[in-house]
């Protein structure tokens, strides 16, 4: 004797039934998507795809920004506030490339100290006396500038440094 009653769970239709249309109507929801898509969409995503495509050509990228190299603040003649507000602005980029730079080399010293573990003062030796060197001419430069750093201060802590240089010599 069978365990399972055959009648009890019958098979599904082997096709999804049409669907009965009860009205000669058209959908109005049919019709409204239809006419957003004509026009709205496919205008706009026609003249996008077009944009696109000129701009493909031309292809930017914002971050390779070339900046050209502006005078420095001393090349400045006196009055001339555009070339102070350049070299400013030169200033402030190389700032940034600088502290940068400085990051870059603290990683690769902090990977190689990782890297090596406990022997990390003989085999990270060459990384690290590039960090002091790096960390050293960045303390030299922008050291003691305070919060408001800008090209003007660094200027005068240059001078500052090169007229105690000639004191000592």
């Amino acid at each position: 004797m069978p365990d399972h009653e055959k009648d009890a769970y019958p098979e599904p239709p082997r096709q999804t039934p049409a669907p009965d249309k009860q009205t000669a109507l058209p959908n109005p929801a049919l019709i409204l998507s239809k006419l957003f898509y004509y026009s709205v969409d496919l205008p706009v995503t026609t003249f996008r795809e077009a944009v696109d495509s000129i701009r493909g050509r031309n292809k930017f990228v914002y971050y390779h920004q070339k900046f050209r190299r502006v005078p420095y603040l001393t090349e400045c003649q006196e009055g001339d506030y555009v070339c102070y507000y350049e070299a400013e602005m030169q200033w402030r980029r190389d700032y940034k490339v600088d502290q940068e730079i400085v990051k870059v080399v603290q990683e690769r010293m902090r990977a190689c100290q990782q890297r090596e573990g406990s022997s990390y003062l003989q085999n990270c030796a060459e990384e690290m006396k590039q960090f002091n060197d790096v960390t050293k001419n960045y303390q030299s430069r922008y050291g003691d500038l305070g919060a408001y750093a800008s090209a003007r201060k660094c200027l005068m802590k240059q001078k500052e440094r090169m007229a105690a240089q000639a004191e000592t010599a």
